[in-house]
């Protein structure tokens, strides 16, 4: 839930939103609603193609926009990425180009755009510092998305100095929550862990494989407070330099699995295949410029936050039930 009256500048807005039936993007549109914006705009995953530029030429000649969210993104889980680092570059890269370029065409008002903490340098100083955002090059793994995010950041500081358009990007750690992207050929390790760990208890395994050796520390921000941090920018912040929007609390991938695997009930074993990629050693953010410019501070529980989402996915996705295999981003 939000309050409506933290928002009085959203409330007379057109706000489109990408990506709005995707996991960020869904929790987006259920507060946007409760906001009661004066008119909500988002299309539907396979009616809109953003790579098209004659197709987001349309949807701005259709509807007045005053307010871009732009949530719609090709990326995945570490195999994922790894398996179509092409298209991931190429589609997000012209999605992102279109849609910034279109929507300053159509005179809209803020361009708010959610990157990511893979843009970061592989070997940054932690906690992760805006300042040091191009100290290198991002983990190989996931460069091709992170760049893609990288060049829309580029493109909003570019269009600001020469046309004047208000272009805010924000750098969100890993997020998790009821309505994420539990199809294991793309997903991330909180529903990786949940999905394989729970399987594994109706079936009786033995054992479960995990990629790297658990050493990999993470930052995990629930979906509520993201879409909440998401809209205190929309509200409050106009400033070109991105801003990073995390919960401030790390753990280590091991002893996330532990923390999974009490919450599940599986008791079997966990082998760490340590010839496979584990990812970035670690991520955690300075959380300063968020709480400097639109008051942010995350609200939500870690330990609350892992047993709903364990719970949307028992009910929501577990085989035999809607949504497997669901592709939500």
């Amino acid at each position: 839930m939000v309050n409506p009256e933290e928002f009085p500048g959203l409330k007379a807005k057109s706000v489109l939103v990408t990506g709005a039936d995707g996991f960020l993007g869904g929790h987006l549109v259920r507060f946007l609603k409760e906001i009661g914006v004066w008119q909500l705009i988002a299309p539907a995953r396979g009616k809109l193609d953003l790579t098209r530029e004659s197709e987001v030429e349309g949807l701005f000649r259709a509807h007045r926009v005053d307010l871009v969210i732009h949530c719609a993104a090709l990326n995945g889980g570490i195999e994922f990425n790894i398996k179509n680092q092409g298209e991931i570059f190429f589609k997000n890269t012209v999605m992102n180009a279109l849609l910034m370029e279109h929507s300053r065409r159509a005179g809209v008002q803020k361009f708010i755009s959610t990157g990511t903490v893979d843009s970061y340098p592989k070997f940054a100083p932690m906690p992760l510092k805006e300042e040091d955002l191009w100290e290198g090059y991002p983990e190989p793994t996931c460069a091709p998305y992170a760049f893609s995010k990288k060049t829309l950041l580029v493109q909003g500081q570019a269009y600001r100095e020469q046309y004047g358009f208000n272009a805010v990007h924000l750098l969100l750690i890993n997020l998790y929550g009821p309505g994420d992207d539990f199809d294991l050929s793309r997903c991330h390790v909180i529903p990786a862990l949940i999905q394989r760990m729970d399987r594994a208890v109706e079936e009786e395994a033995e054992s479960i494989q995990v990629w790297g050796d658990g050493s990999q520390r993470r930052e995990f921000l629930h979906v509520r407070d993201a879409a909440r941090a998401v809209l205190l920018a929309a509200e409050h912040d106009n400033d070109p330099e991105p801003v990073n929007v995390g919960s401030g609390q790390e753990i280590s991938i091991r002893e996330l699995v532990e923390r999974i695997r009490l919450l599940v009930g599986f008791r079997g074993q966990i082998l760490w295949d340590t010839s496979r990629p584990g990812g970035h050693p670690r991520k955690c953010f300075d959380l300063s410029r968020a709480k400097e410019r639109f008051h942010f501070l995350a609200q939500e529980g870690f330990e609350e936050g892992l047993r709903e989402t364990l719970d949307w996915y028992r009910l929501q996705v577990k085989p035999g039930k809607s949504k497997e295999g669901q592709r939500v981003r």
